[in-house]
């Protein structure tokens, strides 16, 4: 089954790959891209098509969420921190997502992380 998986996704990726050789600027294939990229455990090309999805909306907060993600993933405390921040500040609220990603598990423990939580966290 795990090969089925692994065979579908390596489908997709081919499939919206052609895609964007044909229509470069295809945000939806650029944000489906990345997730299948960062899904199949290639981080760098997961975080060329985030990059790139910032460049074609770069008020998009959910796409900077997700370069936070890459970033993250890369080792890149520092970038991912303010990735995640810029997010924040465009409008990202998704405070229970934030809590359990796994792919922020990097910045977790980090002061800046924590605040940015207690920001966001809603009251009650």
């Amino acid at each position: 089954m795990a090969k089925d998986k692994s065979r579908d996704i390596d489908f997709d990726i081919r499939f919206f790959e052609s895609v964007l050789r044909r229509i470069p600027n295809y945000v939806d294939v650029v944000e489906i891209l990345g997730g299948l990229y960062t899904r199949q455990g290639r981080i760098a090309d997961g975080l060329r098509m985030d990059r790139r999805l910032i460049r074609l909306q770069p008020a998009n907060a959910t796409a900077h969420y997700n370069l936070a993600c890459s970033l993250a993933l890369s080792k890149r405390k520092g970038d991912a921190l303010g990735a995640l921040r810029q997010a924040i500040q465009l409008g990202y609220t998704d405070f229970d997502w934030m809590l359990q990603d796994p792919d922020l598990n990097l910045l977790k423990h980090h002061p800046e992380f924590q605040q940015m939580l207690r920001q966001l966290k809603p009251h009650s």
